[in-house]
């Protein structure tokens, strides 16, 4: 008979720890095996497993990643966005942690181990595991976990006992959840939960997942409040300007702005220095740097060629970039969010072009949700430009588009649950 049940974690909390440990214990077996489970694995659950066994990563033993030595590991934390907000969480979670027998574990977007804090008896079981600072905790290292897999799935995940994929790690359950810079969408790290198994609570993902959130809203205040002494600055001296000029951060949102309409945010290269560069929105540009961030002056001439060579990379599992080579305006590289990279690889997919209502139903499985399409978009141009043409929404016919997709397709854009990416994934049957 096949199997007619999904586990949730409702059912896992309601059951005894060590019965709930020993099902999920006889699912895992049976993905290892090839043999048919009792019940399905939470769908999250089940993609992470295929995600190791197609890594090579060993189910029966864990793996050391070589630790970060004590000066790498404070330039990381010193680098990191993260110790801004270290006192909300501490103040929102390690006391919790503590009683609760559990401990708080902070990573970047490497999945390396920056700060742990908590119940002093878990720190020690913790150490056993590998899992101190500095240690690396991404999926393709020690297997699916609290850390590793929110990571790659950009969404909070609550890992239970044999959920886990390496059974040393069945005695533990783990909680995480993503932290992106509101800046500019890129993924910061994790904030993670974790303890003994037989201390696992329900409402614990709950927790961690809205601590995150207000992580990401201080980081917000943060950056306004920057975004505001810049203001302060740049506001005399673009005022004093004749033609176009706009000051920005280092991330692009606009802090002044003269002879033009005023934009929230501008796209910037990945690297930018003073000189000149070419902007899709803004064409030539001078480049001179104000304390806190740029400004931009419009250099009045012919608008460049347009790019030859437009470069997509979604090989990695929580990075990917476009690229624009060629013509006059140079060479250039910009990372993606996650939905923007869903986008593009689906206008590269289809290079005779896509609908508003044809990318909905593709990234939504909802022809109608056309107004969300079109807004992210009209956001993609701020970068590519002219590159893109609509009605349908394509690239245009004189570039030249190349694709650098993962090894294996089951590893593309693996936080994605757009039904179209979903259907690249899966392997034709030989």
């Amino acid at each position: 008979m096949n199997p007619t049940s999904t586990i949730d974690l409702a059912r896992i909390s309601s059951m005894d720890c060590t019965q709930a440990a020993r099902l999920l214990a006889s699912v895992r077996h049976a993905r290892l095996t090839g043999q048919r489970p009792r019940v399905l694995p939470r769908p999250v659950i089940e993609e992470s497993w295929g995600r190791m066994l197609l890594d090579g990563v060993d189910p029966d033993r864990d793996f050391r990643s070589r630790l970060l030595g004590v000066e790498e590991l404070e330039t990381r934390r010193r680098a990191s966005p993260l110790a801004e907000v270290m006192p909300l969480l501490r103040d929102a979670l390690v006391s919790v942690a503590d009683a609760a027998h559990h401990i708080m574990v902070v990573c970047d977007a490497d999945g390396r181990v920056l700060w742990r804090e908590g119940n002093s008896t878990v720190l020690r079981k913790a150490d056993s595991l590998g899992f101190e600072p500095g240690a690396d905790w991404s999926e393709g290292v020690v297997g699916t976990n609290g850390v590793g897999t929110p990571l790659v799935v950009r969404r909070p995940v609550h890992v239970f006992s044999a959920e886990h994929f390496v059974e040393t790690h069945h005695q533990w359950t783990c909680a995480g959840a993503p932290i992106t810079d509101p800046r500019d969408g890129r993924l910061l790290g994790v904030v993670d939960i974790s303890g003994p198994l037989n201390t696992m609570h329900p409402t614990m993902l709950a927790l961690v997942d809205s601590v995150a959130k207000l992580a990401e809203a201080r980081l917000r205040e943060n950056h306004l409040s920057a975004l505001d002494r810049l203001r302060s600055v740049a506001a005399p001296v673009v005022a004093r300007l004749a033609g176009r000029a706009v000051a920005v951060d280092s991330h692009g949102w606009t802090a002044a702005v003269t002879g033009m309409p005023p934009t929230d945010r501008f796209a910037l290269p990945g690297s930018l220095a003073a000189g000149h560069t070419w902007l899709p929105s803004l064409g030539p540009c001078a480049v001179e740097p104000l304390p806190g961030g740029w400004l931009l002056r419009v250099e009045e001439e012919p608008q460049p060629l347009a790019a030859t060579r437009v470069v997509l990379d979604v090989r990695g599992p929580r990075r990917w970039s476009v690229t624009v080579k060629g013509g006059s305006a140079g060479g250039w590289t910009h990372e993606l969010s996650p939905r923007h990279a869903e986008l593009l690889f689906l206008l590269c997919t289809h290079r005779k072009g896509r609908s508003a209502s044809g990318l909905a139903e593709d990234m939504f499985g909802d022809p109608a949700r056309t107004v969300t399409v079109r807004a992210e978009l009209s956001r993609v141009r701020r970068y590519l430009g002219s590159l893109l043409a609509h009605r349908p929404y394509r690239f245009t016919e004189d570039v030249d588009v190349e694709v650098i997709l993962p090894d294996h397709p089951a590893n593309l854009l693996p936080h994605s649950t757009a039904p179209a990416v979903r259907a690249a994934r899966r392997v034709p049957e030989p």
